[in-house]
């Protein structure tokens, strides 16, 4: 063994590596690009037929990614960032505890489904954990980082845009593409509908997912439209009413509350003529969804007037006093990650329960600890620099985090393949953005030192 550390220890504190030569530092960009076109561009349906649910091709790229990051750890050549980085820690947490999960279903015999669950959960674990360390510690410069961050945006609104035909139109996205390779994993039945609306699904598996997608990708969005040149201003502005549009089209109650999120992490920090400016833009997309469309406006008042009596709600309910039993037979570490099929107990739609049953509270806590530890991060980081373009950047950055964490109350977001995605990848840039903000603030005393 040489004398570079290893382990995991290693993998949370290692010193940074001084490169031999002049290593690409835009590598870890261009392959979370790549990852992005796979995660948003292709059907969530469309997966390698062998491997199930854990074949989408963004998940195979991710696991790629993970083990080209424990190579560039090693190499010389490929440099990471080392040193202090708190979401490391908390996601290696996760990936510790839902390890140990993994374990202890194993203890005992568990059915066939079961078991090529809990299997599949590793690998979409490895890959969510490649995303967030990549972006975490391969992103070296503010420029970079928000240059993937555009791209995020641009592929929320080309999904937005899609979202917005598929209501208008009533026909699927998903259902005419066809990539050799690829096999449908869940049938496409066509658009649900709720209140005699088409729902915008897009390329994700259900329109709760799109919602999610879009509800962590504005903040971003209307970051890039206030700080934008005056030449493209107008261009951004779109980008964000197609992302907001296409939210409502989900018809969910979920849109509405992802919405609420993010205004009231953002509109407090704003400049009062800012927030005025931002309350009447509230108020005319309403009134222009009115009346271009009022079956919408309609459709979410009978959403929110049954609210008590809806068989969305009363099914989540009634799943509290259901998992009771399950929750007590494990406590602790659950009885495996993937392994609660809903179809074989019952429909749960919280991710936060069905996490509680399959890792058990430490699955949980150490879920909760991720999205705090990068809501702390986005905060701390936005009172220390100055400037207030970063400073924007980073309260942004935290409401896509809130918006993320509120939206996993909402579905089962693990069990898919886009949401989770995009979270952990914004959990790992929300590192990138803190380890640089705190890079800034040690230059002015290293350059006060050489003088």
């Amino acid at each position: 063994m040489t004398g570079r550390n290893r382990g995991p220890a290693a993998l949370m504190t290692r010193p940074r590596t001084q490169a031999v030569g002049q290593p690409d530092r835009t590598k870890a960009v261009r392959l979370l690009t790549c990852y992005l076109f796979l995660l948003m561009g292709i059907p969530s349906s469309l997966v390698v037929g062998p491997l199930g649910g854990a074949g989408a091709p963004a998940g195979l790229f991710a696991v790629l990614l993970l083990g080209w990051y424990l190579i560039a750890w090693q190499h010389p050549l490929l440099p990471l960032a080392g040193g202090r980085q708190p979401i490391r820690v908390a996601a290696v947490l996760f990936a510790c505890v839902t390890v140990a999960a993994y374990v202890s279903a194993n203890r005992v015999a568990m059915a066939t489904l079961e078991e090529n669950g809990a299997d599949r959960g590793l690998i979409m674990l490895a890959g969510w954990l490649g995303v967030l360390l990549l972006a975490a510690d391969g992103i070296d410069r503010q420029e970079r980082l928000e240059t993937l961050l555009r791209r995020i945006v641009i592929g929320a609104t080309a999904m937005a845009a899609v979202g917005i035909v598929e209501f208008c139109t009533g026909l699927s996205f998903a259902e005419y593409i066809v990539i050799p390779g690829l096999s449908v994993h869940t049938p496409v039945t066509g658009l649900l509908s709720v209140v005699g609306l088409a729902r915008a699904t897009a390329t994700a598996s259900q329109p709760l997912e799109l919602a999610a997608v879009l509800g962590m990708s504005i903040p971003l969005a209307i970051h890039q439209a206030r700080c934008a040149p005056a030449e493209i201003r107008r261009r951004r502005w779109l980008q964000v009413g197609l992302i907001a549009a296409a939210m409502l089209m989900t018809v969910s109650r979920s849109a509405i509350l992802l919405l609420a999120v993010v205004a009231l992490v953002l509109f407090p920090t704003w400049a009062t003529r800012h927030r005025s400016r931002a309350y009447i833009a509230v108020l005319g997309a309403l009134l222009v969804a009115w009346l271009f469309t009022p079956t919408i406006v309609g459709g979410f008042g009978d959403l929110i007037g049954h609210i008590g009596t809806d068989t969305s709600i009363t099914s989540r309910t009634s799943a509290y006093t259901s998992a009771g039993s399950l929750i007590a037979a494990h406590p602790w570490f659950g009885q495996g990650f993937q392994t609660f099929f809903p179809q074989n107990y019952f429909f749960v739609d919280n991710q936060y329960l069905t996490c509680i049953i399959e890792t058990g509270v430490a699955g949980f806590l150490s879920l909760m600890a991720l999205f705090v530890t990068g809501w702390v991060l986005a905060r701390n980081a936005r009172r220390a620099v100055p400037g207030n373009h970063v400073r924007d950047l980073l309260q942004c950055l935290a409401a896509s985090i809130a918006a993320a964490a509120v939206a996993f109350s909402t579905f089962d977001a693990l069990s898919f393949v886009m949401a989770p995605g995009l979270a952990f990848l914004l959990l790992g840039c929300t590192g990138a953005a803190w380890r640089l903000a705190r890079e800034r603030q040690r230059q002015p005393a290293a350059e006060e030192i050489g003088d």
